[in-house]
């Protein structure tokens, strides 16, 4: 594990590395590994946050001899091209890790024997995906960077919201983060967006070109991004998959006015940067490439903090096609999951759609195939 306090570099600067839902089953993707080795060598961070859904848990492939065993292999697989740069990493869990059949507070163990591994007290025995890493400049504490699991999901398919024990949490450690009476500023990383993220979405019309369909507690509604989040390089290609239940979480998170942003992954082929209420709302996509993901979109967010002003930060993605022009080693596969639908609504709208064109057999293909790649989704 590793035991240093993080600092602003001598620059001012400190940047962090967010890496979202690589998604891996027993055989990590080369591709993978690749835009991994390729964002750290050119961005050099001073941290790397996994941001869940490291493992895909339910991957036929880690059924093939000792699950367990394959599981461990995948994590330090991943963490290699981290611990090879010799890059500080941080991880909390999605709602897929745990699916392989080991507990988050299992695999935070395996994590913790990298050197390169760091974490803050963890809120609980089982939840070691929720800390605090206080970030210094020499020896003076000056920032906050909050990691929250936020939980996995019903039988139903229902997404959990962050608990009322993980908030309370939260107000716990944001009262011992201040310094001569005031609030440390923050940013906080988890993996599941919270219902928000629809306030900085535009409603729009059935047919309106780019919407995405909602689903659950907005089924029936369509969206697209503002042009003005479009205008600096954000894309959505399906509806925030959040919680049916809000927590409250966000109103917490902007009581005292000092958390910066809130950044989130969970929804592959979504990337942008919104605001509500003075808190960046930030979807980073997948960055593996053995689920599905905007193409050779895939990529990391960068956001880079500077000490002399710590009311804000700048924040950008780095991906395969701007590092590498190098082609992909399984193109068919990644065509596949490119086009696969996003959810089974999506898979029973197409059965539907197959059955009106009089084509039975190609609904029951639709549903078939669907429901085994559909898998790969969230």
């Amino acid at each position: 594990m590793y035991d240093d306090k993080l600092k602003f570099n001598s620059d001012g600067k400190f940047k962090i590395m967010q890496i979202a839902d690589v998604q891996e089953g027993a055989k990590v993707s080369t591709d993978t590994l690749r835009l991994m080795k390729l964002a750290l060598g050119r961005e050099k961070p001073d941290l790397v946050v996994f941001t869940g859904d490291q493992l895909y848990g339910v991957h036929p492939s880690f059924y093939i001899g000792d699950k367990r065993k394959n599981a461990e292999n995948t994590i330090k697989t991943l963490i290699e091209p981290v611990e090879k740069a010799g890059i500080p990493f941080a991880v909390t869990f999605g709602n897929h890790d745990c699916q392989v059949g080991l507990t988050n507070a299992r695999q935070a163990e395996i994590y913790n024997e990298s050197p390169c591994c760091i974490h803050g007290e963890y809120a609980a025995e089982d939840d070691k995906g929720t800390f605090r890493i206080p970030l210094f400049n020499e020896e003076e504490h000056v920032f906050d960077v909050y990691l929250i699991d936020s939980n996995g999901q019903t039988v139903t398919g229902e997404y959990l919201p962050v608990s009322e024990k993980q908030l309370e949490w939260f107000r716990n450690e944001r009262e011992k983060a201040k310094e001569n009476g005031k609030y440390t500023g923050g940013i906080v990383f988890q993996h599941i967006p919270v219902p928000e993220f629809y306030d900085v979405l535009q409603q729009v019309k059935f047919g309106t070109k780019g919407a995405v369909e909602a689903f659950r507690n907005y089924k029936g509604k369509f969206f697209i991004l503002p042009e003005e989040i479009r205008n600096t390089g954000g894309f959505m290609g399906e509806s925030p998959a959040v919680p049916d239940r809000n927590s409250g979480e966000f109103d917490i998170l902007k009581e005292k006015g000092n958390i910066l942003a809130l950044i989130v992954g969970h929804d592959h082929i979504n990337s942008f940067v919104g605001e509500k209420d003075g808190i960046k709302l930030i979807y980073t996509q997948c960055a593996g490439f053995n689920v599905y993901g905007p193409k050779l979109k895939r990529g990391m967010r960068i956001i880079e903090l500077d000490k002399n002003d710590l009311s804000s930060f700048r924040t950008y993605t780095v991906t395969y096609a701007e590092l590498t022009d190098e082609k992909l080693s399984a193109p068919l596969k990644e065509f596949a999951l490119t086009h696969i639908p996003t959810s089974m609504e999506q898979v029973k709208r197409l059965a539907i759609l197959a059955t009106g064109a009089g084509t039975l057999t190609l609904a029951a293909g639709t549903i078939l195939i669907a429901k085994r790649i559909s898998t790969h989704r969230k």
